[in-house]
């Protein structure tokens, strides 16, 4: 039964955009501080896909069906994908910080996007169109595939440079860079520009 539930079946699914890679990173918050999880179990990490059109409702739907009659394989495919997503925060993390890129975690991309199924075929997709593969619920790569796309071009393509971490250094989520003189130095200006502001008012006060 469990075979028969672990055969790949053809999928359309969403191509992989520039910063997705870095979204991926960043479903764990507060890296600096007090850590947010935001997936917590291969459920999460499905509806995670499905939000952001990795996954098709169709192929969600499965693999949750798989996930509940198989969950000790659904716990090791989970692992799996979070130690994909801690690589690919170190390379990453570690490039924007100006360091040298820890072997591990390029060995782990290298893994991943070796196993990853091949963009060979388009099909139409909602109101654009997407890659269809073989997918098969029992490999996070397969889940991923998007991700492991992206952080490829990510890191062979001239966008690499505008990789940035958050300055926010309770926070240090990864972004993409997109303002016009690539001086960003928070993930939100909003959020975390805001914080260092009053921060930095408050210091001021406190000193006069």
């Amino acid at each position: 039964m469990e075979a028969e539930s672990e055969r790949a079946s053809s999928t359309v699914i969403a191509t992989a955009r520039l910063g997705l890679c870095l979204d991926f990173a960043n479903t764990l918050a507060g890296r600096g501080s007090v850590r947010a999880e935001s997936l917590h179990s291969l459920s999460d990490l499905i509806g995670w896909g499905l939000a952001g059109n990795l996954i098709a409702q169709g192929a969600a739907a499965a693999l949750l069906n798989w996930s509940r009659g198989n969950p000790a394989r659904a716990d090791s495919v989970f692992a799996e994908a979070i130690a994909l997503r801690e690589a690919i925060y170190g390379i990453f993390g570690h490039l924007a910080a100006g360091c040298e890129v820890e072997e591990t975690d390029l060995n782990c991309l290298n893994r991943a996007l070796t196993e990853a199924p091949g963009r060979c075929l388009v099909a139409p997709a909602g109101t654009g169109f997407g890659w269809r593969i073989e997918s098969s619920p029992t490999s996070a790569v397969n889940i991923l595939a998007p991700v492991v796309w992206s952080a490829g071009d990510l890191l062979t393509g001239r966008h690499l440079e505008r990789v940035r971490v958050c300055a926010n250094h309770q926070c240090l989520w990864l972004f993409y860079d997109d303002s016009l003189r690539g001086a960003r130095r928070w993930c939100s200006m909003q959020v975390c520009g805001n914080r260092a502001k009053t921060q930095r008012h408050y210091l001021r006060c406190k000193g006069a």
